[in-house]
């Protein structure tokens, strides 16, 4: 063994993440060269017609078929299988590579390795835990931002690869012979011009948003009862536990931003005709093929791979008869367990961040004690996972326990994170997206399943995207405000994320200009001086609070584009002016 290679081993035995992530890395490299064996194919299921077209076309609006060429991975939980575009023009154009020879394919296996450990994982599980916590026909999810883009091309950002979870990202499937008075609609035609948006010179928004329907009026009723209701659900024989687990939603309860996005999604995805999903197999060596609708809930079509077409509630509704079903009320039902895990996160952050205030009273440590809060986002938690479970979904609950896993990452990843990485964008926006948009996206995608949509459909697909960029731009926005509100207006207190030694978009792109900025945001602004000095440079930075909007922008356009593949409804649209809300609110 050489001195390289027995270096190699021994930081694969002293380091398990090393050793996980190098083993996992090889083998996706391995498995990625293998052959293919399943094939799947979608349609929009229409009353005329249950089986797919003759056409190849994929993406266009003359063809109804789209094929999909399966193939291995490793994914956060094991090996499964990921849906390719696949058709005859596309590969006649784009032929496959030719093989590579055995040392360059070692050395491409190599790599992909050594990248995959150099990234830190924020929660550590073993092997043997990931393969007793699965089976052949669980969900293995991976982080959204694997899935979809993070950052621009221009920053560095790439393109995600087509894997399981973002196959279905088709924008005229859901919608032939459907019109869209916003097709190819961009969220900066409602914006006026400014340096961030590159529109400088323009004459102004090219549409008005009032034009679009307003999200809050429009489930303003059903979220009336809301706080009666969420209150009822977590009472205690307790007095102080209960008055603690109640504070959040029967005084400072907030603007209940994810019940409102939960209850419209839930009417987009009412409006879209579930996908026919179609399945060729080997199965012992031999052909077999099982046809079933995007709202069958079996867990065993297409074999390991049957996950991907599983989780749908198999009771069908409409936009004619969605409102009061029961359908309606389980999507009701989930927009409250979102905003119980959401306030219990916010109890334990407060207690965390030692916080003074939160939603513009005192924080529920503050009027209780540290136990007392611990206890009462403890007790949330707990009764939310009770509702969860009565949801009779077992897709969404794996999906909501992984948003929950999500959030102990983000703060695990916020208090230990290396000194290099806390300069780094993506880390950032990694951190970001476990925190707030990983329970926002689980949730969209979630109300898509209970709508009877299928895991890997198009709708489903389409509303998770939406919800991981709508997240990131509102935790960005966030970061934004922390440095232009004033507290009395954020109802928390200002500065507070730097208080934490935290660094966020508009100081990380400050410290792309002055590298005197980055010893301070690698020690946490812990020195005396330290944080006048960084809002100092922040402050006199000609671009980097333009970069921070610029960024934010980013990710709404795309959760624009991404709920545009729905067909238009009013729910559909009015999630378009919540996104506008987002990224031009001032508080």
């Amino acid at each position: 063994m050489s001195r390289q290679e027995a270096n190699v081993d021994r930081k694969s035995k002293s380091n398990p993440k090393y050793s996980c992530a190098t083993r996992y890395a090889l083998a996706a490299a391995i498995l990625s060269l293998r052959q293919s064996h399943t094939l799947a194919f979608i349609t929009p299921l229409t009353p005329s017609s249950t089986t797919p077209s003759s056409s190849n076309n994929h993406g266009g609006s003359s063809g109804t078929c789209r094929t999909f060429l399966s193939k291995a991975y490793v994914g956060g939980g094991g090996i499964s299988s990921i849906n390719m575009p696949f058709t005859e023009q596309s590969h006649a154009l784009n032929p496959p590579p030719s093989p590579l020879p055995r040392s360059r394919n070692i050395m491409r296996a190599m790599a992909v390795a050594a990248a995959a450990a150099k990234r830190s994982s924020p929660v550590v599980v073993s092997e043997e835990a990931e393969a007793l916590s699965h089976s052949e026909t669980t969900l293995r999810l991976r982080p959204s931002y694997d899935l979809f883009q993070l950052l621009t091309e221009e920053e560095g950002g790439i393109i995600p690869e087509t894997t399981v979870g973002n196959t279905h990202r088709d924008a005229t499937v859901l919608k032939q012979g459907k019109e869209d008075s916003l097709e190819n609609v961009k969220l900066e035609d409602f914006l006026p011009p400014t340096k961030s948006n590159g529109l400088l010179g323009g004459k102004g928004p090219q549409r008005k948003i009032e034009s679009l329907p307003d999200p809050f009026k429009m489930v303003e009723k059903e979220l009336k009862p809301f706080s009666d209701s969420i209150s009822e659900l977590v009472s205690s024989d307790q007095p102080i536990l209960s008055m603690a687990a109640k504070h959040f939603f029967e005084k400072r309860h907030g603007k209940r931003f994810r019940p409102t996005i939960v209850q419209l999604i839930a009417k987009a995805v009412a409006a879209a005709e579930p996908e026919s999903v179609h399945v060729v197999s080997n199965v012992n060596g031999s052909d077999s093929t099982k046809s079933v609708e995007g709202g069958s809930s079996t867990s065993t079509v297409g074999g390991v791979s049957g996950w991907e077409w599983s989780g749908a509630s198999e009771v069908k509704v409409n936009a004619s008869n969605h409102q009061g079903s029961e359908v309606w009320r389980k999507q009701a039902q989930l927009g409250q367990i979102v905003e119980m895990i959401h306030v219990a996160s916010l109890i334990h952050d407060d207690v965390l961040d030692e916080a003074d205030t939160r939603r513009g009273g005192e924080a529920v440590h503050k009027l209780y004690s540290n136990k007392v809060a611990v206890l009462a986002g403890d007790y949330l938690l707990a009764r939310a996972s009770v509702l969860l479970a009565r949801l009779e979904n077992t897709a969404v609950v794996q999906i909501m326990a992984t948003a929950l896993e999500s959030l102990v990452a983000g703060e695990v990843m916020q208090l230990k994170s290396p000194p290099e990485s806390l300069l780094q964008m993506e880390s950032y926006l990694r951190k970001s997206y476990y925190k707030t948009a990983s329970l926002i996206c689980y949730a969209c995608r979630s109300t898509a399943l209970l709508g009877g949509h299928s895991y890997s459909s198009t709708v489903a697909t389409a509303c998770e995207e939406f919800g991981f960029h709508m997240g990131l731009a509102f935790q960005i926005q966030d970061d934004i405000l922390d440095f232009t509100a004033a507290e009395n207006v954020l109802g928390k207190p200002a500065l507070a994320d730097m208080d934490l030694g935290l660094s966020t978009a508009p100081i990380l792109y400050a410290a792309q200009e002055y590298k005197e900025l980055r010893p301070l945001v690698m020690r946490r602004f812990k020195d005396k001086g330290d944080k006048q000095t960084a809002l100092e440079y922040l402050y006199k930075s000609p671009t980097a609070m333009d970069k921070a909007r610029a960024l934010a922008l980013f990710h709404a356009e795309r959760a624009v584009q991404a709920i545009l593949r729905l067909p238009q409804s009013e729910a559909r649209d009015a999630l378009i002016r919540l996104t506008h809300a987002v990224i031009t609110r001032k508080k």
